[in-house]
């Protein structure tokens, strides 16, 4: 990585999904490679299923750390509208991860609004689009809660930042009792296939 570059990582979600969680894994790994690092979070009513964002930027030398409108090089979505929501982010040939999920709002649900059934063209039109049953790999584990760190495990594979980076900041990230089951989720987010 020259003097210039910054790699850029827009995480997006909705409360109770650990995109904070996921934030500090990945601003961890990257630290740990001696980078600098920097790390932004917006909560919006997280506490009852709001949208959250959490920017996480590294390079040699980092000065802000918000990333601007499309200069994101990827976004982690753990659910499907939030990944349309923030798509505007990403720059042109940037990589969007998308947990297969979806949460229905509040104006969904009260039959106000609908789901848009068009997420995957519109998302494309954006990005490269890898689809990640991160929901259903961490439900097989054991904990669905995992889904943020097989989203992590399918980023991995699109950055140089080694294996010891990933699994330090795991190690630091989750007490003993739940190490070995995010150690599986993240190698699953690493070895599985994608969908456009």
């Amino acid at each position: 990585m020259n003097e210039t570059q910054v790699t850029s990582v827009l995480a997006v979600g909705v409360g109770g999904q650990g995109i904070i969680r996921l934030s500090d894994i990945l601003a961890q790994a990257a630290f740990s490679q001696g980078y600098d690092v920097k790390k932004s979070e917006i909560h919006g009513l997280a506490q009852r299923g709001g949208s959250v964002t959490s920017h996480v930027r590294w390079g040699a030398k980092v000065y802000a750390p918000a990333t601007p409108d499309g200069e994101a090089d990827y976004i982690l979505a753990l659910e499907e509208l939030e990944a349309l929501r923030n798509a505007h982010v990403l720059k042109p040939g940037g990589v969007l991860i998308v947990n297969e999920f979806r949460l229905l709002p509040a104006t969904v649900v009260s039959g106000k609004a609908k789901y848009p059934e068009d997420i995957g063209d519109r998302l494309r039109e954006y990005g490269r689009v890898e689809r990640v049953a991160a929901a259903e790999i961490a439900r097989a584990l054991g904990n669905v809660r995992a889904s943020n760190v097989v989203l992590l495990g399918a980023l991995s594979r699109h950055l140089d930042l080694g294996e010891k980076a990933w699994t330090g900041a795991l190690s630091k990230a989750f007490p003993p009792k739940y190490l070995d089951l995010n150690l599986k989720a993240f190698e699953a987010g690493r070895t599985v296939s994608q969908t456009g």
